[in-house]
């Protein structure tokens, strides 16, 4: 998750920005408060003041409400590489985390893959959903690290893109935001070893 979306364009009339904002904003709040299940349309309606028409055109059901709220949530920000690999892992895993332990996130994510459980389309695109630019970054940082020497010359990033989004939404998942610092820690530690393992990156 760190890839902002744009919130689906529905047919009609153009879109009210901060309308959808509103909308948005009610629906992680009403996550945090009431749970994936008791979230509704109309409840999210009645907490941002607008009607529930005003959402279905924009939003066809209640599953792509949730999927937009929460990755409305991302800031598009990622951490540039700094030269130091334990420095730059440390500040991805904090940031996985982060977006993971959001309470809107723990909230909607298990609601969301539930739902998707019978549709691979719909659960392959909340899976992937913003990860090409996060991918591209990480990419981007352990072949700086390949080069420099820090980082095995057949280090995969996408093995540990996969390493790290795992770890980081089971964590946030079962046990929230919970000694945090010290898991981010010991996760990016575990991420420079199979970054800087020979062995493991065959």
């Amino acid at each position: 998750m760190t890839e902002q979306s744009e919130v689906r364009q529905g047919p009609g009339r153009p879109r009210d920005p901060q309308l959808d904002e509103q909308v948005l904003r009610a629906t992680q709040e009403l996550l945090v408060e009431q749970g994936f299940q008791a979230t509704t349309i109309q409840g999210v309606a009645r907490r941002a003041g607008v009607v529930a028409t005003s959402i279905y055109r924009r939003w066809p059901n209640k599953i792509h409400l949730v999927e937009d709220a929460i990755f409305a949530l991302d800031t598009g920000a990622v951490p540039p590489p700094t030269g130091d690999i334990r420095e730059d892992l440390l500040a991805w895993t904090q940031l996985f985390f982060a977006a993971a332990t959001h309470p809107a996130a723990r909230s909607g994510i298990p609601g969301l893959l539930s739902a998707y459980h019978d549709d691979e389309q719909s659960y392959r695109r909340l899976r992937e959903r913003g990860e090409d630019l996060a991918r591209a970054a990480l990419r981007v940082t352990l072949d700086a690290a390949i080069e420099s020497g820090q980082a095995a010359p057949g280090c995969d990033p996408d093995v540990i893109f996969e390493f790290l989004r795992g770890a980081t939404l089971l964590r946030a998942l079962t046990r929230g935001d919970e000694d945090g610092e010290r898991f981010c820690r010991r996760t990016a530690a575990a991420l420079v070893t199979l970054a800087t393992d020979h062995e493991s990156s065959t």
